[in-house]
C-alpha cells in the first residue's frame, strides 16, 4: 500500500516538475529570445499614460485624438491646452498598475531606459509585457484551483496545460493589452461565484462570497469599460440565484456604481459626457468599424453615427462571434463544447447551476461586443471571449471525459482512459509548437540587439534614439502630427496628434497649438497608414493627406530618380510649404516632414 502511495506521489511530482520547467522555459523564451516589442496601439497608449501617472501628471496623455480635443474645447469654453491633456478613453486600473511598476523601476525619468544605438526593441516594452505575462501565469494558477474545486485534478491539470500551450494567450500576454489582467480578475470573480453557488445549494446565505465576486467584477470593469457587460450579467444571475433575492443584486449594483463615480465625474469635467471619448468605440460596432475615422474627426457632426443599419451590424457581429468562436476562445477546440454541456444533467447541483452563471455573463459580454464591435484581428482590444475560455474548456473536457468513459473499448482497456486528453492537448498545442523553431532561429539572430522589431509598422529606435531618431528632432513643447501617435507618445515621449482627415481641421488645430505655445513641428507618416490597406481604401481613409501618406511608396516606385507627390495635391500646397523638409527615418517607409531644415535628409 505504501509502495502505491509512493509511486503515485512520485508521478505527481514528476508531472508538476515538467509543467513548471516548460512554464519557465516558455516564459523566459517569450520575454527574451522571441520578444519583438509591443504591437498594439491601445497597449502603447496605456503604457505612455502609465508613465505620465508615474511622473505625477495624473491620467494625462501625449496621444491626442482630434475628436477628444474638440470635446475638451467645447467643455472648457472654447480653449483647451495640449499639455497634460486628460485621457478619457481608457479604463484606469491597468495604467495604474503599470504606473506603479514604471515608478519602481525609475522609468518616470525621461533619460532612463533610453535605447542604445544597437538596440531594436524598446526595453520598457519588455517591462510592460512582463507584467502582463505575470497576470497570465497567475490566471493559470487560479484557474487550476477553481477547476479542482469544480471537477478534479486531472481536468484542472489539462486546462492548465492547454492555457500554457495556447498561442493566443501568449500573444495577448506579450501585447501589453489588459486582457491578461482581465482574465485574472474574472477567474478570481467566478471562483467566488462558485463558492456562492455551493453555499446557496446547501441552503445557507451566500451573501459574502457573492459580494466578494462582485468586487472582482467591479475591478474587471475598471480594467476595460466593455467588461461592465460581464458585471451586468453577473448581477442579473446573482439577483435570481442568491437569497435574499433582490438585495444581493442591489448591493452588487451599488458597489459597481460607487466604483465608476470618480471616472464618470472626471469624464464629465473634461468632455461634458459621462463616457468621455470611450463612447466613440461604438463606431466599431454600429458604425461599420470606423472608430479611427471618428477619432480623427474634429467635428463629429460631419460623421454622425448612422443607426439605420443597427440591426444588420449587430447581426453581422453576432454571426462573426458564432462562426469564429474557436479562435475567439483562444483556439482551444473543446471550449465551445461548454454549450453542449448545458444539456448534460450533471449530478452535482452546484456544477449544474454554476454553468448558467457562466452562460449569463458570456451572453451579456457577447451582446456588448456585438454593440461595440469585435473583429478577427489577432489583437482586438475588445476581445472578452478569452476570459471565458478556461472555464468553458473545463466543462468541455468534463463532458468529453464522461462520454469517453462510457465507450465499451475504453472501459475494458485502462490504457485508453486518458487518450482523448492527450489528443486534445496535442491538437491545441500544435500551432505554438510548429511556429517555435522558426521564431527561435530568428530570435537568436538578433538576440544581441534585443530582438526583432515589430516592423512594419513599428520601429522603436527610429522614434526613441537621441542621435537620429524623432525624439532628438522635436522639443518637449512641440507636437508631432502622426499616423501612429501612440508610438510617438510611447517611444519618442513627445506629444502627438492623430492625423486629421481634412486640411481645415489640421489648420484649425495647428493655429490653436501655436497660440498655446505648443506648435506643430512636423508630420510623421509610417506603414500604419500606407501599409494598412489597399490604395483605394487608404486614399479614402486619409482624405486630404493621401498625398503625404502615399508619397514614400510613389517615390520608391519611381526611383530612380524618384518622384515626390506630397506637395503636388492642390489642397495640400500650403501645408507642404510649411513642412517642406522630408527626413527618412526608416527608408522611405517612415518619413518625417519637418518645418526645420536641420531635420531634412542630406
Amino acid at each position: 500500500m505504501s509502495f502505491n502511495v509512493s509511486t503515485f506521489d512520485t508521478g505527481i511530482i514528476i508531472r508538476r516538475s515538467l509543467f513548471f520547467i516548460v512554464l519557465v522555459a516558455l516564459t523566459l523564451g517569450n520575454l527574451f529570445t522571441l520578444f519583438r516589442g509591443l504591437n498594439s496601439p491601445q497597449a502603447m497608449d496605456q503604457a505612455q499614460i502609465a508613465r505620465e501617472i508615474s511622473r505625477g501628471n495624473g491620467f494625462s496623455t501625449k496621444f491626442i485624438r482630434p475628436a477628444a480635443y474638440e470635446m475638451a474645447v467645447k467643455t472648457q469654453g472654447g480653449t483647451a491646452g495640449f499639455n497634460m491633456f486628460q485621457d478619457t478613453y481608457h479604463a484606469p486600473l491597468n495604467p495604474l498598475i503599470n504606473a506603479a511598476v514604471l515608478k519602481l523601476l525609475g522609468a518616470d525619468k525621461a533619460d532612463t531606459w533610453q535605447m542604445t544605438k544597437d538596440e531594436l526593441v524598446y526595453p520598457l516594452d519588455r517591462v510592460i509585457a512582463t507584467v502582463c505575462t505575470l497576470f497570465f501565469l497567475l490566471s493559470i494558477g487560479v484557474t487550476y484551483l477553481l477547476v479542482v474545486r469544480i471537477f478534479d485534478a486531472k481536468i484542472a491539470g489539462v486546462v492548465a496545460i492547454l492555457m500554457l500551450f495556447s498561442d493566443t494567450f501568449w500573444n495577448y500576454s506579450l501585447s501589453g493589452l489588459p486582457q491578461m489582467l482581465m482574465m485574472l480578475l474574472f477567474t478570481c470573480g467566478i471562483y467566488f461565484v462558485y463558492r456562492a453557488v455551493e453555499t446557496a445549494v446547501e441552503g445557507r446565505p451566500a451573501m459574502t462570497p457573492a459580494i466578494i465576486a462582485g468586487v472582482f467584477f467591479t475591478l474587471l470593469s475598471l480594467t476595460h469599460w466593455m467588461a461592465v457587460w460581464v458585471a451586468f450579467g453577473y448581477i442579473i444571475f446573482a439577483t435570481i440565484a442568491f437569497r435574499p433575492r433582490g438585495l444581493v443584486g442591489v448591493i452588487l449594483f451599488g458597489v459597481l456604481l460607487l466604483a465608476v463615480v470618480i471616472p464618470i465625474s472626471r469624464n464629465i469635467t473634461n468632455t461634458g459626457t459621462p463616457f468621455g471619448a470611450a463612447y466613440l468605440t461604438i463606431y466599431n460596432g454600429l458604425g461599420d468599424r470606423s472608430e479611427d475615422l471618428a477619432m480623427r474627426t474634429a467635428d463629429l457632426g460631419e460623421r454622425s453615427l448612422d443607426l439605420r443599419g443597427i440591426i444588420s451590424n449587430v447581426v453581422r457581429t453576432t454571426l462573426l462571434q458564432t462562426t469564429d468562436i474557436i479562435p475567439f476562445l483562444a483556439g482551444i477546440i473543446v471550449a465551445p463544447l461548454f454549450f453542449l454541456a448545458l444539456l448534460h444533467p450533471f449530478k452535482r447541483q452546484s456544477i449544474a447551476l454554476f454553468r448558467w452563471a457562466i452562460l449569463g455573463m458570456w451572453l451579456a459580454a457577447a451582446f456588448g461586443m456585438a454593440i461595440f464591435g469585435i473583429s478577427r484581428e489577432p489583437l482586438d482590444p475588445n476581445q472578452m471571449h478569452l476570459m471565458f475560455a478556461p472555464i468553458m474548456t473545463a466543462y468541455g473536457l468534463a463532458l468529453i471525459s464522461i462520454l469517453w468513459a462510457r465507450l465499451d473499448f475504453v472501459a475494458t482497456n485502462t490504457g485508453l482512459r486518458n487518450l482523448h486528453l492527450i489528443v486534445i492537448v496535442m491538437i491545441c498545442a500544435l500551432p505554438l509548437l510548429l511556429a517555435l523553431p522558426s521564431e527561435i532561429r530568428a530570435g537568436f539572430r538578433l538576440s544581441n540587439r534585443g530582438g526583432i522589431p515589430q516592423w512594419p509598422p513599428y520601429f522603436a529606435s527610429a522614434l526613441n534614439s537621441n542621435d537620429s531618431g524623432l525624439k532628438s528632432m522635436v522639443a518637449e513643447t512641440d507636437i508631432v502630427v502622426a499616423d501612429q501617435p501612440w508610438a510617438v507618445a510611447w517611444y519618442a515621449d513627445r506629444k502627438s496628434l492623430w492625423l486629421p482627415i481634412t486640411r481645415d481641421e489640421f489648420n484649425n488645430m495647428e493655429n490653436a497649438a501655436a497660440d498655446l505655445q505648443t506648435p506643430f513641428t512636423g508630420i510623421l507618416i509610417s506603414p500604419s497608414s500606407h501599409g494598412s490597406d489597399n490604395i483605394t481604401n487608404v486614399t479614402q481613409r486619409y482624405g486630404d493627406f493621401a498625398s503625404f501618406v502615399l508619397n514614400g511608396s510613389v517615390f520608391m516606385a519611381t526611383y530612380p530618380p524618384g518622384v515626390s507627390i506630397y506637395d503636388k495635391a492642390t489642397q495640400m500646397t500650403d501645408i507642404a510649404k510649411r513642412y517642406p523638409y522630408p527626413k527618412p527615418l526608416v527608408g522611405m517607409q517612415m518619413m518625417y516632414y519637418s518645418d526645420r531644415a536641420e531635420n531634412a535628409s542630406e
